[in-house]
Order: C-alpha cells, then sequence, then structure tokens
C-alpha cells in the first residue's frame, strides 16, 4: 500500500512516467529482447493473479522474474490491470535499471537478495491475508500439514523490518535458509521457484496452510495435531520423486 501512496503523491509525474514507459521501453538501457518480452507477459499474468485470487489489494505485493542476469519486476504504484507490453521493467543483480522507465517495486532489495543467495528463477511476495495474520502469532508456522515439506520444511516469520529496506531482506534470507518460502511478521509472505508457476504456488499453498491451522486453533478447548519432524520428513522424500516422468518438477502440480 505504501507504494501505492507514493503512486499518487506522484501525481501526474507517475501518469507521465507510465506513459514514457508504454512509447519507449528501451528509454533507460537498451532494447527488450524477445525472452525477456515473453517473460515480462507471464510476469504481468501471475501479478494479476494475486489480485484476482485474493493475496493481494490494489498494488501491496509484487513479482520478479530472472531472464540471464536480468531481473523483471513489478514497478512501484501502478496497478496490476494497467501494465502492458510496453512497460518492461528490468534490472541487473546489481539493481541498475537496465530496462524501462518505470520505478521498479520498493520491494527490489529482497527480490534481488533471494536471486544473489539463492538459484531461484522466480519471487512472489505478497501481503496475504490469513499469511499475515500468522505472521503476528507464531514465530514459525505450526506443520498442520505435510505441504510444509514442499517449502523445505517448518515456515519460518523473519522478524520485522520496515519495507523496502536491507534489514528486511536481512531477516528473510536467515527465515529462508534451506526453505524456498518464509512469512515477514506484520507483512506477509514470500515464496520463489524455478519457475514463476512453481514460486505462485508456493505462496497459495502457504497462504492456505496458515488459514487451515488459524481455523483449527480457533476450535475452543481444542488443539490442531501437528506434523512431527519424522513425517515431515518421509513426506520430503517422497516429494522428490513426484509428478509425471516426462514433465519437469519444477512444473508438476502439488500432490494430492
Amino acid at each position: 500500500m505504501a507504494e501505492q501512496r507514493a503512486d499518487r503523491r506522484g501525481g501526474r509525474g507517475g501518469r507521465d512516467a507510465r506513459e514514457g514507459a508504454r512509447t519507449g521501453p528501451q528509454e533507460r538501457g537498451r532494447a527488450v529482447r524477445a525472452e525477456e518480452a515473453r517473460a515480462w507477459a507471464d510476469l504481468v499474468a501471475t501479478a494479476r493473479r494475486t489480485v484476482a485470487d485474493g493475496l493481494v489489494v490494489g498494488t501491496s505485493g509484487n513479482v520478479s522474474v530472472r531472464v540471464g542476469d536480468t531481473v523483471l519486476v513489478t514497478p512501484s504504484g501502478v496497478p496490476y490491470d494497467r501494465l502492458t507490453a510496453g512497460d518492461v521493467t528490468g534490472v541487473g543483480l546489481d539493481g541498475r535499471q537496465v530496462l524501462g522507465s518505470l520505478v521498479p517495486t520498493s520491494e527490489l532489495p529482497m527480490h534481488l537478495a533471494v536471486y544473489r543467495t539463492t538459484a531461484a528463477r522466480a519471487v512472489v511476495h505478497t501481503h496475504a491475508v490469513h499469511a499475515t495474520a500468522v505472521s503476528t502469532l507464531v514465530p514459525e508456522l505450526p506443520v498442520i500439514h505435510y505441504m510444509a515439506a514442499a517449502l523445505g520444511g517448518p515456515v519460518r516469520v523473519a522478524p520485522y523490518a520496515a519495507y523496502g529496506t536491507d534489514e528486511l531482506a536481512r531477516n528473510m534470507l536467515h527465515a529462508l535458509d534451506d526453505r524456498s518460502g518464509c512469512l515477514l511478521q506484520n507483512h506477509g509472505t514470500v515464496t520463489y521457484g524455478a519457475t514463476l508457476e512453481q514460486a505462485y504456488d508456493r505462496t497459495a499453498q502457504l497462504e492456505w496452510m496458515c488459514r487451515l491451522w488459524l481455523t483449527a486453533s480457533a476450535v475452543p478447548g481444542l488443539s490442531p495435531s501437528l506434523l512431527t519432524a519424522e513425517q515431515l520428513a518421509d513426506v520430503g522424500e517422497r516429494l522428490r520423486g513426484y509428478g509425471q516422468r516426462d514433465r519437469p518438477a519444477s512444473d508438476a502440480p502439488a500432490p494430492d
């Protein structure tokens, strides 16, 4: 929401920036390559899906995808339904803008931290309601369901830090150690994957697990049963061979 407010404060300047980007995405840096144009279309579709599925409100949250050494990322304060093929926004791994004229998301340090330290090819950050609620209650999401294994194990909560800061990026990296998703205290979620589809699926699964735990915990006089470390480890082994043999594991759906 801070990004949304920043765009409104920009007034006409914000509109001019969007219009300029649409007339020439190569205004800042080089021209857009075909692979990047395709990846941008997938990124915009994923960003719009976060809104349609209720994982973000307005322009909160952000999405990125890595193409070579370039990171395409949603711009700050622009509603996803207004993004076009001419709005490609990209930066190098050093944070220097190489594509487009729109200002990248304020959470760029968080996205770049993931790409610099993992093999991630896509990152999804949301303000999902149930996940954010859980982040205010516990330091780690209780293991309510075996899908926690798909994220590498029990999902940790990164301590609170102001949005867009290096401190938040550092806290997130600690929570992501040996994990592909975490909660951000009083803030939201971060997941990554080998594809946008996988990163998004992990976000949706994390929100679902948080909703499940909150629902089960709300029953008066009862406490939900939780999986043991051994049970979760067993699921982790099973997931290694899950999916169709002729389909990449990164694109395989969640087990049912």
